[in-house]
Order: C-alpha cells, then structure tokens, then sequence
C-alpha cells in the first residue's frame, strides 16, 4: 500500500475500520484479493512477482499492511520482498508488538517500509528507517510512504474525513472509498522533500494518483464489527482510473484462533 487510513478502537461498535491504496506500476503483474489456495482463511491480493502482498486479513481478526517508505538514496541492491512480511504476520501467532520487535533485529535487510499489525487486539506500527515498533492507542490513524501520521497534506486530509464519518455514523464502504479516490494534488508549498524533485512529489501528492507509467492500481476497505463480522471490498482500476473489477467478501472471525 501506499496509503492507509485506519480506525483502532475509535467507534465503539467497529474496532477496527481500514481505507487504503495501493500505488504501484501499471506493469507489475497482480493478483486480486481471494483467499490463497494455500492459506484458506487467509483474504489478500497477491502480487505476482514476488508473491508477497501489501494488505491482508486473517479470518482469525489479524490484520497487516505495508507502505514503502521514499528515500532513494537508502535503498539496497536485491533486498528481501517486504510484501513477504504481510503474510509472515497473517500466518503467524505472535502478538502484533512481539512479531515487531523480533522483526527489528532484521529491519536492515530490508528497503524501507512502515508496517502495521493489528493481532486482533492490539495494533502496532514499525519503520525500518525510523524509530523502534510501538503500540498504537486506540484512535485514527494515517500512513503513507513515511512515518504513522507524518503530515503529508493527502494523510491529514484523509484521516480527519475518516475521522468525521465515524463520529455521525457506523462506517460503510460507499464513505470509505469516497475517502481514498481525491485525485487533487497538494499545493507546492505544502510538499514534503523525501528527495525525489519537487515535480514528482507533486504527481504523488494526491491520495488517488493518476500516471501513465505508475498510479493507483487498487483501494480496499475492511470493517469489522464488535460481534466479528468482517466485511472486505477491493476495487480495481486501470491506467486511467476506471473502474475495472471490484470484489467484496463478508465472513465471521474465528475467534477461538
């Protein structure tokens, strides 16, 4: 992903609310979200040329996704698929700070990412370029290409929307993609400077990026209710940002796992 707006424990009958985006090259080979043949109770996209995914959920309540974190200069030659610690978590039982802090030894192998893990219970977040893995209270939440909650003007925007829709209502999916498809870019005093020029951080200032070669490829949305009803919806769109596929899935957690 590249863009996550996430509500923990902020509505009282949905612990757990998710609106993202995935930014990537129209070119990468992509599989939408199902559940693997080989992890029945896993749901996630899949991406074809590592085999790793960017966001996913377990029918057991646990939940990760990943963004990039933009710094050019620091990346590393042939590292390991960061798409690969999404399903590790999914698959995984450790709690979500304890599977942080064991990743943390090996943080360095990896390009830069922020990842958030949600045990079910508890969500954390760590940054391999920045600060150690930490327990997030409960609240709303934005991550894109840096930190949780830098303010980047599309993180701001987004999780102040998400935010107000919570406070007027139960979420629903409609609102929550409504949230992810703003295609205006920042104003250029309101760019941040990850080293990429200023032109560039412009094409990617939007929360919905638009791009021959790159741009918004899909938005997911998760809801989960305070009985462990479960509802995923994923849009796919083409190089244009229309509309091409959408899948929607709605199962009960189990929560004896």
């Amino acid at each position: 992903m590249c863009l996550i707006f996430i509500a923990h424990r902020a509505h009282r009958d949905y612990p757990l609310v998710v609106a993202a985006n995935r930014d990537e090259s129209h070119h990468r080979g992509t599989q939408v979200a199902q559940f693997w043949a080989e992890e029945p109770d896993l749901l996630a996209g899949r991406d074809l040329e590592a085999q790793g995914t960017w966001m996913g959920v377990h029918r057991n309540g646990r939940f990760a996704a990943i963004t990039n974190y933009r710094g050019p200069s620091l990346n590393l030659v042939n590292p390991p698929s960061r798409g690969s610690l999404v399903s590790s978590f999914l698959r995984g039982s450790a709690t979500a700070l304890d599977f942080l802090q064991r990743l943390s030894d090996q943080g360095s192998q990896y390009n830069g990412f922020s990842l958030l893990v949600h045990d079910g219970k508890s969500l954390a977040s760590y940054c391999n370029r920045e600060g150690q893995p930490q327990v997030l209270s409960p609240g709303v939440y934005g991550l894109s290409n840096r930190v949780v909650d830098t303010p980047w003007p599309k993180v701001v925007c987004g999780r102040q929307e998400l935010t107000e829709q919570l406070a007027v209502g139960p979420p629903n999916s409609q609102d929550l993609f409504g949230i992810l498809t703003n295609s205006k870019p920042a104003a250029d005093a309101e760019l941040p400077d990850t080293g990429i020029g200023m032109e560039r951080e412009k094409q990617l200032s939007p929360r919905f990026i638009l791009g021959d070669e790159y741009g918004t490829r899909s938005s997911t949305v998760l809801i989960i209710n305070q009985r462990g009803h479960a509802q995923f919806a994923e849009r796919s769109y083409d190089v244009k940002g229309s509309l091409q596929t959408e899948v929607q899935f709605a199962f009960e957690l189990i929560t004896n796992q």
